[in-house]
């Protein structure tokens, strides 16, 4: 492809989680990685839950992460295009991230052509999950009312409540991971991959973050559905090369692709 750059996919650091270790170590991982692909990347998609728990008030964003945003700024100051996909942990953004990072916030899941191959990209949460309970939850936090009176919280108790709640689910789960991969016939992200891809039979990949497993599955001889792991264990990522995709793990000062 000569000098076409590269597309980037990650999603699930969960920057700011009371249920990591050496956070500021972790923080700054991701932000070396990012550093690392600056001038290699046209566009990165950051498919949701990059924050453990991430809330906006109307003149108030929650403190830290000082490194990631301004390396996201550094990003959009030279011209690569920063998607941010919303995910159950940071859902409530605000335009915060748009006016003083340049990003461009996804709320919804998103299909794109990338160098003549159809991409449906999303956080993956609430996606064919047969959870009732998670359902209902899920329609509790997105519910305008119940962000109003979130909002009437102070910040010292709202995101108190948010930073303790996040750390409560994360572990409750062994060793504070997701379920093991659960074979393409359970995985609900599979199923809706497979089942949206009668409708849609052009779709080329479908990308997801969320379940925090590395998968890399082809469903025909077209079509491919990737799962991208997380940047707690995995430290993992896709890149499309404008021919090729790929799923790749970062190594501490080195890259996989020049």
């Amino acid at each position: 492809m000569g000098s076409t750059k590269n597309i980037y996919f990650l999603s699930d650091a969960h920057l700011g989680s009371r249920a990591i270790e050496h956070g500021r170590t972790h923080e700054r991982r991701l932000v070396n990685f990012l550093d690392s692909i600056k001038h290699k990347a046209s566009a990165v998609y950051l498919l949701g839950d990059l924050f453990d728990f991430w809330y906006e008030f109307r003149l108030v964003v929650p403190k830290g992460y000082t490194r990631f945003l301004g390396k996201l700024s550094e990003l959009t100051d030279m011209g690569v295009e920063v998607h941010f996909f919303t995910g159950n942990h940071d859902l409530w953004c605000g335009d915060y991230l748009t006016e003083e990072c340049g990003v461009v916030i996804h709320r919804r899941p998103l299909t794109i052509e990338i160098h003549g191959k159809e991409f449906y990209l999303a956080h993956g949460d609430g996606l064919g999950d047969p959870d009732k309970k998670y359902k209902f939850l899920r329609r509790a936090f997105h519910s305008e009312t119940l962000r109003r009176l979130f909002s009437m919280l102070h910040p010292r108790w709202s995101v108190e409540l948010g930073l303790s709640w996040a750390k409560h689910s994360r572990l409750k789960r062994i060793d504070g991971r997701e379920p093991e991969y659960m074979g393409e016939n359970k995985e609900y992200l599979v199923l809706y991959a497979k089942n949206y891809l009668k409708a849609h039979p052009n779709i080329n990949y479908f990308m997801f973050g969320h379940r925090h497993i590395e998968l890399d599955l082809m469903l025909n001889a077209t079509s491919r559905v990737l799962i991208l792991g997380d940047w707690i264990n995995f430290f993992t990522y896709a890149v499309f090369d404008g021919e090729h995709l790929f799923l790749e793990s970062y190594v501490e000062g080195e890259t996989s692709l020049s």
